[in-house]
């Protein structure tokens, strides 16, 4: 199956007014949005889409308070998207809806939406850094800071992270019927997962749980470089907005990593820089705990200059 990768996830809230705030403060565009939700995209068009949880059109919840309720996947042709219905309709009701795409259930009750990729290119360049030993990959008197830059923004939907209560059955599901690729894995907690037709190391990882927690544990968007990590996740904070986990760089995917609490009933994450895999990668297992889950971790604190600790604050 020439899965590509995530175009969109779909959000049911009780409070669209306040999600739809996160996501413009996170950095995403808001398009067509209005009172009773929208489409919140990166610079690709790979989106959030929010609606209120009792709107009609959305597809059933899962039987716990997530919010989640569709993970949409980008595939290259139609030819793909007739594979999936006859592959998945073996066994399952697959609808073709009126936009073209497909939807359906995984193994789990997850839905799932296939239509095909559509991303907007991009031409931006990646974060350069300049090191003794190897050629400068910043022109002589280009500046590696531009402190008159606008905020960063976020480029593509990355990944999805699932709270399920089988993940040996999630797994087999996204193997055997969709060709998905196990990356690596986390001892008795679950695999990264990629789709055939994307290298990056995971657009989806699943963690074991009791079955009261099914859902969305985080949703994540790539950035430009770490440096577009931390000064977006300032700016959250600055914002407000509560720090859950980081600034840090993962082992398993080395991707650049900051996550925040959000309105979602999950946390949402800043990524860069993630590790690109082929048929030729033997996948790693490791037991996990905080020696395999980040080579560092940071914490953020004021903003201050060496003559001393930063000013109190005042109300």
């Amino acid at each position: 199956m020439n899965i590509v990768g995530l175009d969109a996830l779909v959000f049911g809230v009780d409070d669209v007014a306040d999600c739809a705030r996160y996501l413009i403060d996170y950095g995403l565009t808001p398009v067509d949005s209005g009172p009773d939700g929208g489409r919140f995209e990166g610079l690709d068009g790979t989106a959030i889409l929010l609606a209120r949880r009792d709107d009609p059109s959305l597809p059933p919840p899962l039987p716990t308070a997530s919010t989640l309720r569709k993970t949409i996947y980008g595939v290259a042709d139609a030819a793909t998207l007739d594979a999936i219905a006859a592959e998945l309709g073996r066994d399952r009701a697959v609808r073709w809806l009126a936009d073209g795409s497909l939807e359906t259930v995984d193994d789990l009750g997850f839905a799932l939406g296939f239509r095909v990729a559509t991303p907007r290119p991009l031409s931006f360049t990646a974060e350069a850094a300049n090191a003794p030993g190897v050629s400068a990959q910043r022109p002589v008197n280009a500046l590696g800071v531009d402190t008159n830059a606008p905020p960063p923004k976020p480029r593509s939907l990355s990944h999805v992270v699932y709270f399920v209560p089988d993940v040996a059955k999630a797994e087999a599901f996204y193997a055997d019927r969709l060709g998905f690729v196990t990356t690596d894995r986390f001892t008795k907690v679950g695999p990264f997962m990629r789709p055939a037709g994307c290298r990056d190391h995971h657009t989806l990882f699943m963690i074991q749980t009791p079955p009261f927690l099914q859902g969305c544990e985080h949703f994540t968007f790539h950035m430009g470089g770490p440096t577009e990590v931390l000064a977006a996740g300032r700016r959250m904070v600055e914002l407000g907005y509560q720090s859950f986990w980081g600034p840090g760089r993962h082992i398993f995917g080395s991707n650049w990593f900051w996550y925040f609490n959000s309105p979602f009933g999950c946390h949402v994450e800043y990524d860069a820089d993630m590790d690109h895999h082929d048929a030729e990668w033997v996948a790693r297992e490791a037991a996990a705990n905080a020696d395999s889950s980040q080579v560092f971790l940071f914490q953020a604190r004021e903003l201050w200059f060496p003559s001393g600790p930063p000013p109190a604050k005042t109300a």
